[in-house]
């Protein structure tokens, strides 16, 4: 046999996906994409995916298995975990002894989680003080739109969902880099050591609460978390706050062919 012809037989052909779909299963790609860029712009942290996949089963016909007594094959259900996991089942026919077909995937993401005594004025800037989490690149962070997302317990036990930077007429938050002709001394380091990790810290502020006191624009942020909240600042040792980038998943490229959006690891495997 021709070396050719027998490289054709033997070798594993790598060929662009693109050219292997129809003109009718391109069509059908590009439609699940515009539903999946809505779910990864709307559901940022762990809490909110449970929320938007919740949505999706109950459409497909999926129960709470809480709400159910008895269970046959056929039965679709879901359960929910401490609201930041979701376990979703088709009931087989076969007995479980005989195992089970499963897949998982992971709905966390690298982000900025506040500490739990966040909030701090210096040069007369009100910040928070975070800790990041899932091994961010720190250099990504900085100078760009962030929002803010998470839970607050308050001392009556109440919970409070917050969700700010993300709609149009929302303020958005960032950390400050310093100005190019600043920054000699960090342009010296490795790109991992130019941003430090104690230095990305959220401005949330800048007006002074009117008085003779001092940290008057503390002050005057917490007095606006309050008057919209009702919350305190030793509500935040109890919260579980989550900054994320703030823009939302668009199309990349000409062609439209490929999404650019925060979060797609490992979140396109779970939706």
């Amino acid at each position: 046999m021709e070396a050719k012809d027998l490289k054709e037989k033997l070798f594993n052909e790598k060929k662009n996906a693109w050219e292997k779909v129809t003109d009718e299963e391109k069509t059908k790609i590009f439609d699940f994409a515009e539903d999946y860029k809505t779910f990864i712009s709307e559901n940022k942290t762990e809490r909110e995916c449970v929320k938007g996949i919740k949505t999706l089963l109950e459409e497909k016909g999926f129960k709470n298995v809480d709400e159910i007594e008895t269970l046959k094959p056929g039965d679709k259900v879901y359960f929910i975990n401490r609201e930041k996991s979701i376990y979703a089942s088709i009931i087989g026919e076969e007995s479980p002894e005989k195992g089970f077909n499963i897949i998982g995937a992971h709905i966390d993401s690298p982000r900025l989680d506040l500490k739990p005594n966040p909030i701090y004025e210096s040069e007369e800037i009100a910040m928070f003080k975070t800790h990041y989490y899932g091994g961010i690149k720190k250099y990504q962070w900085v100078n760009i739109p962030l929002s803010m997302h998470g839970v607050i317990i308050k001392e009556n036990n109440e919970k409070v969902e917050i969700k700010i930077g993300e709609e149009e007429n929302d303020p958005i938050f960032t950390i400050a880099d310093l100005l190019p002709h600043l920054s000699s001394k960090q342009d010296k380091k490795p790109i991992k050591d130019a941003i430090e990790a104690e230095n990305l810290n959220i401005i949330i502020g800048s007006v002074p609460y009117k008085g003779d006191i001092e940290e008057k624009v503390k002050l005057n942020i917490l007095n606006i978390l309050n008057e919209k909240y009702g919350i305190k600042e030793e509500d935040f040792i109890s919260a579980e706050i989550e900054f994320t980038p703030t823009m939302k998943a668009k199309d990349l490229g000409f062609d439209r062919a490929l999404i650019a959006g925060y979060g797609q690891d490992d979140r396109e495997c779970a939706y």
